[in-house]
């Protein structure tokens, strides 16, 4: 929230309780809502430009995952109901390796990708387990990093919260997907040849660019597939 009031941006956050939100930037609006429940987000996505999604469940928990790393995603598409938007979706590093939070996190990515809007999706790698020296922002598109330690790669959290924003603005930014990490060295002062280096998402596919080819839409549960056709055909209309 604070990098986005940096950036100028009029920002609001969804909050699930308005008295736990104190430490949000103050030049914030705050929204009360539930993420699991799309009737409550009506007042959070009205009149909107953009979304920044960075929920997140516990590993390893699927009923909280498709709740809430799926769900959350899929209830901000209905709740706008076709307006179109920019999307910047947080998901994780190694998220095409399969199990149970990873495979629910790689569906929001599909509905995203399935929602006609313009998005970038971020794929982070450990949050602050960086050194002081680690901050030259690095962006893959291979996904091949699942060990499921800091050894798949390492970012600061205000450097996520940047790139984040970041995207918002950037055309080269569009319809691309990638893994974020850090290496030694500075943080670059413009994201934008970065993004412009990376491969955009193959038009009608489901899935970022080089991902694994090891969850077939036809196999998946049919609520998701359902989910697919009518976000899918409200948001094309």
């Amino acid at each position: 929230m604070a990098e986005a009031v940096r950036q100028g941006y009029e920002t609001r956050a969804l909050v699930r309780d308005a008295s736990r939100a104190r430490r949000i930037d103050a030049s914030a609006q705050t929204v009360v809502g539930q993420l699991t429940k799309a009737e409550t987000l009506t007042d959070a996505v009205a009149n909107i430009d953009a979304v920044v999604f960075t929920q997140g469940s516990s590993y390893g928990d699927a009923s909280a995952a498709e709740a809430v790393d799926y769900g959350a995603v899929k209830n901000v598409l209905r709740a706008l109901a076709g307006h179109r938007v920019r999307i910047a979706l947080m998901t994780a590093i190694g998220v095409t390796r399969r199990g149970s939070t990873h495979d629910w996190k790689r569906r929001s990515e599909r509905i995203v990708r399935a929602s006609g809007n313009a998005y970038t999706i971020v794929r982070p790698g450990w949050f602050d387990c960086n050194n002081d020296d680690q901050l030259e922002i690095t962006l893959l598109q291979v996904d091949t990093r699942h060990a499921g330690s800091p050894t798949d790669g390492v970012i600061a959290r205000h450097q996520i919260a940047r790139l984040l924003v970041d995207s918002l603005a950037s055309d080269e930014a569009d319809h691309k997907t990638f893994e974020l990490v850090a290496e030694h060295g500075h943080a670059q002062p413009d994201l934008k040849p970065i993004f412009g280096a990376l491969d955009r998402d193959p038009a009608n596919t489901f899935d970022g660019v080089r991902d694994q080819v090891n969850m077939p839409v036809e196999t998946e549960p049919e609520r998701v597939r359902q989910d697919l056709r009518t976000l899918g055909s409200a948001n094309q209309a």
